[in-house]
């Protein structure tokens, strides 16, 4: 006979307690223990009869290894190609950044038949939105229903290509007595749906909320079932969204995409680097352009920096878009090796556009946008700087040093700093005037008028 007791399960990381704990002793998150219903059935041995199906990897049965594409080019892109049949997408983003028009989108040109099955719209509701995206498809099939075993019946019967669930939260198995949207049951209705997938070699995109702090909701044991962890992210004072991969079984976690939302719909930034620097300022202190590698494709970013001398005990450090501690860093590498006297000054850094840069290659940009400012010079605005920049104030080599140079070429810029290794291994010096720079000191002279 079956015997319910209630568990306390974390929701960051899937830690389970039998009391309810204010700090989760695994991850160390607060108020992060939900209550949950846990069904113990009592085992009885049985005695197994038959054989393992075991395969020499060699002569396993190879299943279609072509990918199936969604036809928009940034959403393959981040995906590694296209969807990987038998895969399972996990898409996690904030209420309203654009993740059920994004499927919705991709639903519209996937050459094959589609199930897209949604929990928190009526039929005429998605019939709306299809009209307001301009979505006109005889391939897909609406089913509003948040039963999973209809949902899974609806699958064995029909054998769609591809098959859209928004949302998991919204989801629930009827073996269980829990709410729809709990730990128990999102972890449930994953792993049967990855079951499925497996067996039905369709590829499942599964919408996710997220929780207040970015990440999506439930435990972190659902982003080991599934093969690709998706975030769409964007600023709701922007039109731009940023499709990342947090994790991919079948493709790089370094691509993004990048769209512009309309009133139609979302549409794809071919060019993101002419995107972001549309309405940069001919002529301003603080502002420096530079190139950043998303995956393989490199963009050309605006840095922003706003110096202000300090009328409290302690100034201000503000970061957007770029790491609060790498600046702290780079301002006091400035102080002591360029003798800019920063540490009564405010320091405000943005990242225009929005987006956030988490590499090494913009530490150049963002001494040389600093200075600017504090100098009240400008910097040359027909240049792109790009480096490492050391603790001893030294400006160190970078990778994909040709990509960088080209797109700065393909935009209209005339010249472009570099590391001093990295002019060593330039193959096509003639495309734009290259200036190798040694230590940041040197660099900030050459760049500042």
């Amino acid at each position: 006979m079956a015997k319910n007791r209630i568990k306390y399960i974390c929701s960051n990381c899937g830690h389970e307690e039998l009391r309810w704990m204010g700090k989760c002793p695994a991850c160390e998150s607060w108020n992060s223990f939900t209550e949950e219903l846990i069904e113990e059935k009592k085992s009885s041995k049985k005695k197994f009869s038959g054989e393992s199906s075991i395969t020499k990897l060699n002569t396993a049965a190879h299943q279609s290894e072509d990918r199936i594409k969604t036809n928009i080019e940034e959403f393959d892109r981040v995906l590694g190609g296209g969807l990987m049949p038998g895969s399972v997408v996990l898409i996690g983003g904030d209420p309203g950044i654009g993740k059920s028009t994004l499927v919705m989108q991709a639903a519209a040109k996937i050459n094959g038949e589609v199930l897209y099955v949604t929990g928190e719209e009526s039929a005429n509701q998605i019939n709306l939105r299809a009209k307001r995206l301009k979505v006109h498809s005889d391939k897909i099939s609406v089913m509003t229903e948040t039963d999973l075993d209809i949902i899974l019946n609806a699958i064995e019967k029909h054998s769609p290509e591809v098959v859209i669930v928004d949302s998991i939260q919204t989801t629930y198995k009827t073996d269980f007595d829990n709410a729809p949207g709990t730990i128990t049951q999102i972890r449930e209705c994953t792993a049967e749906l990855m079951q499925l997938a497996k067996k039905k070699h369709c590829s499942i995109i599964i919408v996710g909320h997220v929780t207040k702090e970015g990440a999506i909701a439930g435990p972190k044991v659902l982003e080991h079932i599934v093969d690709t962890v998706l975030q769409f992210e964007g600023e709701r004072s922007y039109s731009y969204r940023i499709l990342r991969a947090q994790k991919n079984r079948f493709g790089s976690t370094n691509e993004i995409g990048i769209f512009e939302m309309h009133d139609d719909g979302l549409r794809e930034v071919k060019n993101p680097s002419e995107i972001f620097l549309s309405e940069r300022e001919k002529e301003i202190t603080g502002s420096v352009v530079t190139s950043s590698m998303e995956g393989t494709r490199p963009i050309l970013l605006e840095v922003q920096a706003l110096v202000t001398p300090s009328s409290y005990g302690n100034p201000q450090r503000v970061a957007t878009g770029f790491d609060y501690r790498r600046l702290s860093i780079l301002l006091a590498v400035l102080e002591k090796r360029a003798n800019l006297r920063l540490s009564a000054q405010n320091v405000f850094l943005n990242i225009a556009g929005g987006i956030r840069i988490d590499e090494p290659a913009v530490d150049l940009a963002v001494c040389c946008a600093i200075a600017s400012n504090f100098s009240d010079k400008f910097a040359r605005n027909d240049t792109v700087v790009i480096g490492e920049v050391g603790l001893g104030g030294e400006v160190r080599s970078i990778s994909n040093i040709d990509k960088r140079i080209q797109e700065a070429a393909k935009l209209g810029f005339k010249k472009i700093v570099v590391p001093t290794n990295n002019y060593k291994s330039v193959k096509n010096k003639s495309a734009i005037e290259i200036i190798p720079v040694e230590n940041l000191l040197t660099t900030i002279q050459t760049v500042l008028k």
